[in-house]
């Protein structure tokens, strides 16, 4: 019996079972092999009247945007498979960008105080061999996901808004006036994705693409460490294994302390399953944590893979429908998504879509610019490909953690207006090109070990999409000099200007504030 099964059978709720169903559906990925779901259909005819302005699918997140869009008057369904409910696991998140809920009244502040179950500081950064760098604030909160939600529900139904539990989503046709979801349940002007990576909508508009890479992640919650009140945000201690440079969070949780090691890769059929790299995470956690897995009690174990691809944000292919958070593929290669990504674009999704139906902008065209091109986002792919190795790649075991030494020693030294933000995803011109000169003067031979690395093509495009942050930025810069003109425009054009200054905002990591 491995390691993996006396620890995980150990646990309630058939979690091998579960684990190895996620390696089965990861497995079909790599190998590219899985049908190709036909669930959206177009039709000619007319629909008619309908029941609804936007009908969500997937609750978890689905809720965020749904309550918001209730909020503003909006007639809204929401659709879930199971029951809506918030994990046991926090979501992990920075103070500031919490401060959404309480703009978009979706929570009051005493209500948000509650939301959040834990907060730690400092948080800690360190590579083997390196240099450690310590930094507050940044992802040192964890929300409650059961409170959340619950708390979002309840707002939801008040303001209007309609939710149907136990009904998956299983078919929508779309018509030149609306679409048509479940059968004739439910008739909508739009309707919105919110069902993940794995959304059948999204497969459908993929056609089958495999994903560029992949980020696997496991981990758990556990009792039993020793009192540590700081977190990693991204920590490593070991030299490339299996192909793969394995990295480490780790944060204070209510029931426990939450540690997880996650790699990324390319999608290649031969790269180890979710149970190999739980194995391995259980063989080195109690070196990273300095405690015997005897010694502790675990409260649940996770895992899980996030697909990542090229062309993303994903443009919608019919009109009158929205891919949102996972399902856009609307976050970095670097993160995992999820609840950080949807918060961040919540109010610019809120009034976009708003914006959309106010002014009928429900084409495939007018809705595309709603999940814009984004460089802050595009330039963070050649960061992905140095850390991580090809599955056949020679390089030496050390590479990658000597370069995140040294990138992040330089980011240190230039201080946390530059260090800040890339920890919470954002990438900003003058930062990264501070930290470029920085650290290409300071280590010139590891940035020549980078480049055969990454690949000369990799490089060549990466150049592209750093000039365009570098334009996004002065576009938005600017901004703020074309508001009176955007103004006195017919609301079709507003609508379109507005999606257009939102793309230079975040295109540019202008949406970042400390």
């Amino acid at each position: 019996m491995s390691l993996t099964e006396e620890i995980l059978s150990q646990l309630p709720g058939d979690v091998l079972v579960r684990l190895r169903r996620s390696d089965r559906t990861l497995a079909s990925l790599r190998e590219n092999n899985a049908s190709i779901p036909t669930i959206v259909k177009e039709s000619q005819q007319s629909l008619g009247a309908v029941d609804w302005d936007v009908v969500i699918c997937g609750g978890t997140l689905g809720i965020l945007i749904g309550c918001a869009l209730a909020l503003k008057g909006l007639r809204v369904a929401l659709i879930e498979r199971f029951i809506l409910r918030g994990r046991e696991q926090e979501w992990n998140i920075s103070r500031k960008e919490l401060e959404v809920f309480l703009e978009l009244n979706l929570l009051t502040e005493e209500e948000l105080n509650q939301a959040i179950a834990t907060e730690y500081n400092p948080a800690r950064v360190s590579f083997q061999g390196g240099t450690e760098v310590w930094v507050e604030n940044v992802l040192n909160i964890g929300v409650d996901p059961v409170y959340l939600l619950n708390t979002l529900k309840e707002r939801f139904l008040a303001a209007g808004g309609k939710l149907f539990e136990n009904t998956p989503f299983t078919e929508a046709v779309v018509h030149p006036d609306g679409v048509m979801v479940a059968g004739s349940k439910f008739k909508t002007r739009l309707l919105i994705d919110a069902m993940g990576h794995l959304s059948p909508i999204t497969q459908q508009a993929r056609q089958g693409k495999k994903p560029d890479a992949l980020c696997l992640v496991v981990g758990s919650c556990a009792q039993g460490f020793p009192e540590n009140d700081s977190g990693d945000l991204l920590l490593s201690f070991t030299s490339l294994q299996n192909q793969c440079q394995y990295f480490w969070e780790a944060f204070p949780a209510k029931d426990g302390r939450t540690t997880y090691m996650f790699t990324y890769m390319d999608a290649h059929p031969q790269r180890l399953s979710l149970e190999a790299l739980f194995e391995d995470y259980l063989r080195l956690m109690p070196e990273y944590q300095g405690v015997a897995l005897s010694q502790l009690k675990l409260q649940r174990a996770l895992f899980g893979f996030f697909p990542t691809y090229r062309q993303s944000p994903l443009k919608t292919c019919w009109n009158r429908i929205l891919p949102v958070g996972d399902s856009s593929g609307n976050q970095s290669p670097l993160s995992f998504g999820g609840f950080g990504a949807m918060v961040r674009h919540l109010k610019r999704l809120t009034f976009g879509i708003h914006e959309a139906l106010e002014t009928n902008q429900l084409s495939a065209k007018s809705l595309s610019i709603l999940q814009p091109y984004q460089p802050s986002l595009t330039v963070t792919w050649l960061f992905q490909k140095a850390m991580s190795a090809g599955v056949n790649q020679k390089i030496a075991p050390d590479q990658i953690n000597q370069l995140l030494s040294a990138v992040f020693q330089e980011m240190q030294q230039l201080g946390e207006p530059v260090l800040k933000p890339f920890l919470q995803d954002v990438v900003q011109f003058p930062a990264l090109t501070q930290t470029l000169l920085k650290t290409g003067l300071a280590h010139p031979g590891l940035i020549a070990k980078v480049i055969p690395q990454v690949g000369l093509t990799s490089l060549l495009d990466w150049t592209v999409h750093y000039g365009n942050l570098g334009i996004y930025s002065v576009f938005f810069r600017l901004s703020p000099m074309l508001e009176p003109w955007v103004k006195s425009l017919p609301s079709e054009q507003q609508y379109y200007w507005h999606r257009l200054i939102d793309a230079w905002k975040y295109g540019s990591g202008g949406d970042y504030s400390d």
